[in-house]
């Protein structure tokens, strides 16, 4: 009896979201026809495919082993669907990029609308999170990360701008109260917004200075994971404390007067980030777009 391919696809869903509900969240597809065309897949193998709790659904050993199998030649499948969509004059398809949050805020807005006027048949797809992340595993096509993030199995492509900065501003109020810190080590003795990333490491403050470089770990009674740096810039800006982050960021605050500057002499400046994927034979025709849009315009 010919295999339900739709069954198939389910179990893979399933399997790999760990629910019924977050299957059905990400297919689209309600969880109690999942859950019917898993069990008329198992029925069909005469086999139990999944461990099924209150809490997870985790599969069997059977199971793993036909998951492994099917998301093998499920890829294969995209992979020829995506050969063949490279016969056609305009790319269209999807592209899924993986990228920080400071690269969704700073460098994605001047270059995702011209993208999709010159591609309007292609659709982008941005997930933002901060960590490193496996693109691959995330079902990604691309990514964006710092030179130093790089590996030597990704090919990289700069993208936006070719130089940034860190910037330390304060708002004049505190500034007035407090005074201006006139080396980084005078930092120690000011409240400062620090963010912090999701492994629960505090991001150290880095300056530099002729063939000098200070880093120190700030410290304050407010401290914003790294995916919410507006908290810092608006406790900032109400003369909570001293922020550092990209200059691009804080420069329409440092523009108005809602900031000013700390220890500008002291800015570090460092190379612009990188468009990164995984060399393949074969570039998808709408990822091949994108690489190619984000070579013709850097700033």
């Amino acid at each position: 009896m010919p295999t339900d391919l739709s069954a198939a696809r389910a179990f893979v869903a399933v399997a790999t979201a760990g629910g019924f509900r977050d299957a059905a969240h990400a297919t689209g597809i309600s969880a109690s026809s999942l859950s019917g065309a898993v069990k008329r897949l198992e029925d069909q193998l005469g086999l139990r495919l999944l461990n099924r709790t209150t809490r997870s659904v985790v599969p069997t050993e059977a199971g793993a082993h036909l998951l492994e199998r099917l998301q093998m030649a499920m890829a294969d499948v995209e992979a020829a669907l995506e050969r063949a969509n490279d016969h056609r004059e305009t790319p269209n398809g999807t592209v899924r990029l993986n990228v920080p949050v400071n690269a969704a805020r700073l460098v994605l807005p001047r270059i995702i609308p011209g993208f999709m006027t010159a591609f309007p048949n292609v659709r982008v797809e941005v997930v933002v999170e901060h960590g490193l992340v496996d693109i691959l595993a995330a079902g990604c096509d691309t990514g964006i990360r710092y030179d130093e993030r790089l590996t030597k199995n990704m090919v990289a492509v700069p993208i936006g701008p070719k130089r940034q900065r860190f910037a330390t501003a304060a708002s004049p109020a505190y500034l007035a109260r407090y005074g201006n810190p006139r080396h980084p080590n005078d930092l120690l003795d000011h409240a400062c917004l620090p963010g912090k990333s999701g492994s629960g490491a505090m991001a150290m403050w880095e300056f530099e200075r002729d063939d000098e470089i200070v880093r120190i770990e700030p410290a304050g009674t407010l401290v914003v994971d790294v995916n919410a740096m507006d908290l810092a810039v608006s406790a900032a800006i109400d003369g909570c404390g001293i922020v550092q982050l990209f200059e691009d960021w804080l420069r329409p605050a440092l523009d108005s007067g809602a900031l000013q500057p700390v220890l500008e002499p002291w800015w570090q400046s460092f190379s612009g980030p990188f468009l990164y994927y995984y060399g393949r034979d074969h570039v998808p025709a709408p990822l091949k777009a994108f690489i190619g849009y984000v070579q013709e315009n850097r700033w």
